[in-house]
């Protein structure tokens, strides 16, 4: 019975090496084939030009390169593009490449599907079937970065994990995918230019601090009320704004790094001046900055967005207490791509 090849990407540079120098080959081959792996982004060994024929062929025996397929690409009308990506299992997860005039944004996803339960979010309606590798939130910042050279003649510069899934409960394989991303061997792009968003798990925000991530972080908060977060995000009954308040505390003592709040407003939810209030009040425990985040109806009318003079209501509260605030538009509406929407409406998820 044929054992199932293994994934070559799962393996360290220093464990090709070791898979060379078993097979009577020289250890440096192991650099070649992971650069081709990383830096090169190889979909298939035969793409390997500077390895002999039958160093490749020995590859193909031993192993597969489980590369993603984009399967369907839609672009919206302000120049975002949503990515219908499939894995090799045939499980699909979308991706966002957002440009503004002056950057380009990968917005990835971490898991299939997500773990956590809140209600105003697409994703969460679909049941966590995974997380994914490594190498697959890797190879979906790979495309968005091809698409944005293609589309508008320059490199990605940001990337935020704000996709399918809660990345802190995916947290060894998105720190492994970071790496890659950031590490001269792979993409080479700055820790600083990357912002992973998490729905506040406190004891997974102290282990970044504890594991001196360079990242940006950002939480998404929507209320600074506990009864009023867990009505619109219920798992957050477990992690009471106390419990968060000082995770956040934590991670601004080790990593001086001051934390984004994602805040969207909602009509008749979260639209009061005690609700203001709250978030004021919780803005001055650690350095940060709002983004009050346009909501993006999800087919039901539980949750609708807020008036207007609610929003301004809010700038001026922050603004007055020294707050940095951004009213945040979103892009890629009328495909589907924009925050909270994500949910493999497209053809393409259909497995």
């Amino acid at each position: 019975m044929q054992t199932e090849k293994k994934d070559i990407r799962a393996l360290t540079k220093e464990q090709l090496r070791d898979f060379f120098v078993a097979n009577g080959d020289k250890a440096f081959r192991g650099n070649q084939v992971y650069e081709w792996l990383w830096s090169k982004n190889a979909h298939s060994f035969d793409d390997m030009t500077n390895v002999a024929k039958s160093t490749r062929q020995m590859l193909e025996d031993n192993f597969v390169i489980n590369h993603i397929h984009v399967d369907q690409m839609q672009q919206s009308s302000d120049g975002t593009v949503k990515n219908a990506v499939r894995l090799h299992d045939g499980l699909v997860v979308e991706s966002v490449l957002i440009p503004t005039e002056t950057r380009t944004t990968a917005c990835v996803s971490s898991q299939v599907g997500c773990s956590l339960d809140c209600n105003f979010c697409a994703t969460a309606r679909l049941k966590r079937m995974r997380n994914l590798n490594p190498d697959e939130i890797f190879d979906q910042v790979a495309a968005i970065d091809a698409e944005s050279r293609f589309y508008h003649n320059r490199p990605l510069s940001n990337i935020v994990f704000m996709g399918m899934g809660e990345p802190l409960m995916n947290y060894n394989n998105v720190i492994k995918a970071i790496d890659k991303i950031t590490s001269p061997e792979g993409l080479g792009m700055s820790p600083k230019r990357i912002t992973v968003s998490t729905s506040g798990l406190p004891k997974m925000i102290k282990k970044l601090a504890d594991d001196d991530v360079r990242f940006k972080l950002a939480v998404s908060l929507h209320s600074a009320i506990d009864e009023v977060r867990s009505r619109i995000m219920p798992f957050s009954e477990n992690f009471p704004l106390a419990d968060l308040r000082e995770s956040l505390e934590y991670w601004y003592k080790k990593t001086k790094s001051r934390v984004t709040y994602e805040y969207v407003v909602w009509k008749g939810i979260n639209d009061r001046k005690v609700d203001i209030d709250a978030l004021v009040k919780f803005c001055k425990y650690v350095p940060c900055k709002v983004n009050l985040i346009e909501y993006n109806p999800i087919d039901d009318g539980e949750f609708q967005q807020a008036d207007p003079e609610v929003i301004d209501a809010y700038i001026k509260a922050l603004e007055r207490n020294d707050i940095v605030a951004k009213v945040r538009r979103s892009r890629g509406k009328d495909i589907d791509a924009a925050c909270g929407q994500l949910a493999n409406k497209n053809e393409a998820a259909g497995v």
